[in-house]
């Protein structure tokens, strides 16, 4: 993610890396290889309703989602989701400027 434009790795302030892209979250990884993300509720919907993601962890009623990485399909998944994010992030500053 790191090789995407603008964006930034930091500490997580519950532990971990967290990325952020023009100061908004994409997600974070946690130490122990659990990665969250914050989406909105339809994309969470889509990515839990597929199987690439499990409601967030803590909070399941939020739009975050948690994803495992237990194997390289999950690193698959959660990068998929971060990537989709990212470009949600990209594009709502875009429609923002016009």
């Amino acid at each position: 993610m790191l090789s995407w434009p603008e964006v930034v790795s930091l500490p997580h302030r519950f532990g971990g890396t967290e990325f952020r892209c023009r100061g908004k979250e994409i997600g974070h990884v946690h130490g122990d290889g659990l990665c969250d993300i914050p989406l909105p509720k339809a994309v969470r919907d889509e990515a839990v309703a597929a199987g690439k993601a499990k409601p967030h962890h803590i909070f399941p009623e939020s739009g975050w989602v948690s994803v495992y990485l237990a194997s390289e399909r999950d690193a698959g998944h959660a990068i998929e989701m971060m990537r989709r994010k990212y470009r949600l992030i990209l594009d709502r500053e875009r429609r923002d400027a016009e």
